[in-house]
């Protein structure tokens, strides 16, 4: 019996993770992130996020290509690692003098549901593909992977109802302050090689980014201090929809990312090489 890992080729998850508009959303994840202060506390902290961008965003990528579409295998010793430099990450936040640890279960359910809301939401606007009822069980997949880091799946929200009554409980606890801004900022513009400062790849990803903070719910783009005009979220869609479009017609050599196509040849879904 082939190893399909968490998921499978039939699940929501696939589904959704495999498509190229993903990269917008774990964009707008990290911003949204960003605005619960003792998360940012223990990233900027415990992080090469400010020297290393561009790393810590492929890691972040890598995690989330192996949880998807790894082996078995390959997801225990993901989760085993990533759990482990948790337990190393602790300290206290000197702007709330709050204590925190990256393992604690309140915090990574915060990391979990902004990542797969933004996931499954900007899927979503960009295709309209789902019914109610497939998005109830995406968010009932994701259970699985927020096992991988340690929360028990039973007390994390398992359908969109559910997500939605998470982020209403947790507003009170969101603050944008320069820390966040400071991550929001290497989100928006990262540090790039001196080859690109000249090339297409500064607007292009000055662009994506932007798309990506246009994508936020209105009241994280209100404590960013952003613009929330009439029909700002009707552009946005709109955007992130054209944008779908284009990547779609890429071949699909630029479509598929590394772990999507391991996945396929060891399914035996496609041929090796």
């Amino acid at each position: 019996m082939k190893d399909e890992g968490l998921f499978g080729p039939e699940s929501l998850t696939w589904q959704v993770h495999a498509d190229p508009i993903l990269w917008i959303a774990g964009l707008r994840a990290l911003l949204l992130q960003a605005v619960h202060p003792a998360a940012m506390a223990g990233v900027l902290q415990h992080s090469d996020f400010r020297a290393d961008p561009w790393g810590r965003l492929r890691r972040t990528a890598d995690y989330v290509g192996v949880v998807t579409f790894g082996s078995n295998d390959e997801v225990a010793r993901m989760g085993a690692r990533v759990r482990g430099i948790h337990r190393k990450v602790r300290g206290t936040d000197a702007a709330t003098s709050i204590s925190y640890r990256a393992d604690d279960p309140h915090l990574l359910r915060w990391v979990h549901c902004c990542e797969v809301e933004s996931f499954v939401t900007t899927y979503q606007r960009a295709t309209g593909a789902l019914t109610p009822e497939e998005l109830d069980a995406y968010y009932a997949e994701q259970t699985r992977a927020a096992a991988v880091v340690g929360l028990d799946p039973a007390d994390v929200p398992s359908s969109a109802a559910e997500i939605a009554d998470y982020f209403a409980s947790m507003r009170a606890e969101a603050a944008v302050d320069r820390r966040a801004r400071r991550v929001a900022s290497y989100v928006l513009l990262p540090p790039m090689p001196k080859w690109a400062t000249w090339s297409p790849a500064r607007p292009a990803w000055a662009g994506a980014a932007g798309l990506a903070a246009a994508l936020l719910p209105r009241w994280t783009r209100r404590l960013y201090g952003l613009p929330t005009p009439p029909g700002s979220d009707a552009a946005a869609t709109a955007a992130l929809r054209a944008l779908h479009a284009a990547m779609r017609a890429a071949p699909d050599r630029y479509r598929e990312g590394p772990h999507l196509r391991a996945a396929r040849q060891r399914l035996d879904l496609i041929p090796a090489g």
